[in-house]
């Protein structure tokens, strides 16, 4: 049994306490934010809005503070948005925690004053001192986690007996865990397949997404390549497995069905998805400022496509 904290209490990061709990860990969850996920995990039930589902009873919320933080917890696992990575790599810089930390958050980060394009974990560790950075990654729908459907994830480290100690104290009869040295190809794969998972949803048929899916694991090839990852990365559950997942049913794909049938981008969002948070949209606001600088378009005429559709309002053109 280890002691372990997720800060973040949406959807994903609740769902991930369940497989923690069956393998009789102590779990500690913390919401910074969203007040609505405060009132479900403080409550008696622990009834999750977004999961629709009671939580278990043994695990333990505590409201969000720098002294919690400060406890002896054996792994710290980020479950927040991208948009709460820099705070909470603030906090753990200034308190000096040295605890083991999992990412489950998805996305990359842009550093405009030095024009680089990070990962998550290459963020913690130059930008905030955190050494021991390992990244869980993968085909994993929270709704179905959260009733134990079976499910396969990636825990990506350089150091891989530190990756196999994650898994071992989180894997379950349904939670499968496979193991990767790539971190940084794992990281890269799970942020641009939200991407995408747009571009294969504007087909309109299954022949032209299945076209669009083959194209797009060329351009995932390209970047992984470009950003150090491994290639290999890309046949594993961080790509391919991820990216079929997305493009079969998440909100990504159900943007892209809307683009592709001719609805400039904010008019679909306003009138469709007006309440959905589309993961792919926020990152290409994240990285395009740097892709659009560095990286010939020629290589990559998908995410160029849809950087267009969605930072000029345009319609969605793919060859």
């Amino acid at each position: 049994m280890i002691k372990i904290l997720i800060i973040g209490g949406g959807a994903m990061g609740s769902a991930f306490a369940i497989p923690c709990i069956e393998n009789k860990n102590k779990v500690t969850i913390t919401e910074p934010y969203s007040k609505t996920f405060i009132k479900n995990l403080s409550s008696k039930k622990k009834f999750h809005s977004a999961l629709k589902i009671n939580l278990p009873k043994k695990l333990i919320f505590k409201k969000y503070s720098n002294q919690l933080l400060k406890e002896n917890f054996d792994l710290i696992v980020i479950a927040l948005s991208l948009s709460g990575i820099d705070f909470i790599g603030k906090e753990l810089k200034n308190l000096k925690v040295k605890t083991p930390i999992l990412i489950l958050t998805k996305g990359l980060k842009y550093e405009k004053k030095i024009n680089k394009l990070f990962t998550i974990s290459e963020l913690f560790k130059k930008k905030y001192n955190r050494v021991n950075i390992s990244a869980l990654k993968g085909p994993c729908l929270a709704k179905e986690l959260v009733r134990k459907k079976q499910t396969s994830v990636i825990v990506a480290n350089k150091n891989i007996n530190i990756a196999k100690w994650i898994g071992k104290k989180i894997s379950t009869k349904y939670y499968l865990i496979e193991y990767s040295k790539d971190i940084i190809g794992v990281e890269i794969c799970s942020a641009i397949k939200n991407i995408y998972s747009m571009i294969i949803g504007a087909g309109q048929n299954l022949n032209a997404s299945s076209s669009l899916f083959q194209k797009s694991l060329n351009e995932m090839k390209y970047l992984i390549k470009y950003f150090k990852g491994k290639e290999t990365t890309i046949e594993s559950l961080a790509g391919v497995g991820d990216l079929y997942v997305s493009a079969a049913g998440g909100r990504n794909s159900k943007m892209g069905s809307y683009l592709g049938k001719g609805y400039k981008f904010n008019i679909a969002k306003k009138k469709f998805m007006k309440k959905d948070t589309v993961e792919g949209e926020q990152l290409v606001r994240e990285i395009a400022p740097y892709i659009i600088k560095k990286i010939d378009k020629k290589k990559i005429p998908l995410m160029n496509s849809l950087f267009s559709a969605i930072l000029k309002n345009k319609k969605l053109k793919i060859s």
